[in-house]
């Protein structure tokens, strides 16, 4: 008698393929990113594009920032790399909505709006406070002391 195996068939076609968002468990960091970025003011971002009539149709500036707040907060800051990670990720193809910008588009898109985007860093923690997620009695960051050295 042998083991019988669950069926198991690589090219199965779905009739009604599921979102890829349920493709997540329910606790997953890629569900709270597109919540936490609503809830934020992307204001300063948006506007840049409504004024702007030149050119090819971008992509839409909150998956532009989902794209990259997501691999940011995993620390990856690469944007050659955050390009891979929405063909190579379900996470992150969830978060750009089945987009694949490149890795110009992110490195362009996180030049033009490095002011803002530093300013969604500084809106999370208030968000957390409000949540109760957090208690601001005294925030700190660690800087690190980056050396040269000559290789002779």
């Amino acid at each position: 008698m042998s083991k019988t195996c669950r069926p198991y068939d690589p090219q199965q076609m779905l009739l009604m393929p599921p979102p890829v968002k349920e493709w997540l468990p329910a606790g997953h960091l890629a569900h709270f990113v597109p919540d936490a970025l609503e809830s934020l003011d992307l204001g300063a971002i948006s506007s840049v594009y409504e004024r702007e009539e030149r050119g090819f149709p971008p992509y839409h500036p909150v998956m532009m920032a989902r794209v990259w707040a997501y691999p940011c907060r995993l620390g990856s800051t690469s944007s050659r790399k955050m390009e891979r990670r929405p063909v190579e990720d379900v996470a992150s193809r969830m978060l750009a909505a089945n987009n694949t910008p490149d890795f110009r588009t992110i490195a362009e898109f996180r030049k033009r709006h490095l002011a803002a985007l530093r300013g969604l860093f500084l809106q999370a923690p208030r968000l957390c406070q409000k949540a109760g997620l957090v208690k601001m009695r005294h925030v700190a960051t660690d800087g690190m002391n980056l050396q040269t050295t000559r290789i002779r």
